[in-house]
């Protein structure tokens, strides 16, 4: 592991009392997956006058972190980890970003990593939200203090209501509605956290592929004639998980998402309020608008949430 920083010990952030509060002053440590999302919440957490310590993930974390104070990372280094975390003085981290589910074979243990093995295998047992909870109870084990993305930038948090020129059309909000509801069921399952609904009919539910994929799915579905379907038709629906930890890997959109829902031929995007994230999301409505799509997001209504 590659360090920018140099700085004396300070305090150990696990000698402060359970629950306590980050010292004043003591810096935030954003662990960064790929994508735009950790440098939007890093510069929110500037503007509000808080310093910070970025940890990009190799092979995941894009280059441009490097123009903040920052600590590369290997999957698999938890001691290494820990160790940057304190001697720079931070208690709070976030999660933000991209990062795929890692093969056993492929991570790089250290020493305390492989002390943990039996408590690792039991977290690559299941889901995302079992692996991502189990990871930051880890992290609360070792006496850092989760904090959510969006509690640091609440800007990243997609507004309620129609976003752009279009608005869904009345059997639109049927397939919304749908889509609400199976992924309430789908969600305690921990399976995804998005699905597509035609005409009142669920024909694609986010795996382990992600949403990109899944939308690619649907278009070759369209092109080789398994879903016979009307331009403009069908909506993406994403929301939270039933259940899981806010703090962790909330749902995201972006411009690529509405290329996808385009070229899947969809007639629209339809999120929870508050529940998904958006790096730029002036950019993901000229989008929207550039493609002809609807980006609409409904208010969370309590059936089946945490």
């Amino acid at each position: 592991m590659s360090s920018s920083l140099k700085r004396p010990e300070p305090t150990p952030p696990h000698a402060l009392p359970d629950g306590a509060a980050a010292p004043a002053g003591a810096p935030l440590a954003i662990i960064c997956g790929g994508g735009a999302f950790p440098l939007a919440v890093a510069e929110a957490a500037r503007r509000a006058g808080r310093e910070v310590v970025l940890f990009p993930v190799r092979g995941f974390a894009d280059a441009s972190v490097e123009a903040w104070p920052h600590v590369w990372i290997h999957i698999g280094r938890f001691g290494r980890l820990k160790s940057e975390m304190r001697r720079l003085g931070c208690r709070d981290v976030v999660f933000i970003g991209n990062v795929l589910r890692p093969r056993i074979r492929d991570i790089r243990f250290d020493w305390t990593t492989l002390t943990l093995l039996p408590q690792v295998f039991r977290m690559l047992r299941g889901g995302d939200d079992h692996l991502l909870t189990s990871l930051g109870r880890l992290f609360e084990e070792s006496g850092f203090r989760l904090v959510g993305a969006h509690e640091i930038a609440p800007e990243i948090l997609i507004p309620a209501g129609q976003l752009g020129s279009l608005a869904p059309a009345a059997e639109q909000m049927e397939d919304i509605a749908l889509g609400r509801q199976a992924l309430a069921v789908t969600g305690p399952l921990d399976i995804g956290q998005g699905l597509v609904v035609m005409n009142r009919h669920v024909v694609a539910v986010e795996a382990a592929e992600g949403t990109d994929l899944m939308l690619a799915r649907v278009a070759e579905l369209r092109a080789n004639g398994r879903i016979k379907a009307p331009p403009r038709c069908g909506v993406l629906v994403k929301r939270p998980k039933a259940g899981q930890d806010r703090r962790l890997d909330l749902p995201s959109l972006g411009v690529r998402t509405v290329d996808g829902a385009a070229r899947a031929g969809l007639a629209g995007i339809a999120v929870e309020a508050g529940g998904v994230i958006v790096a730029d999301v002036d950019a993901l409505v000229r989008a929207a608008d550039r493609a002809g799509i609807f980006i609409y997001a409904f208010e969370r209504d309590g059936a089946g949430e945490a």
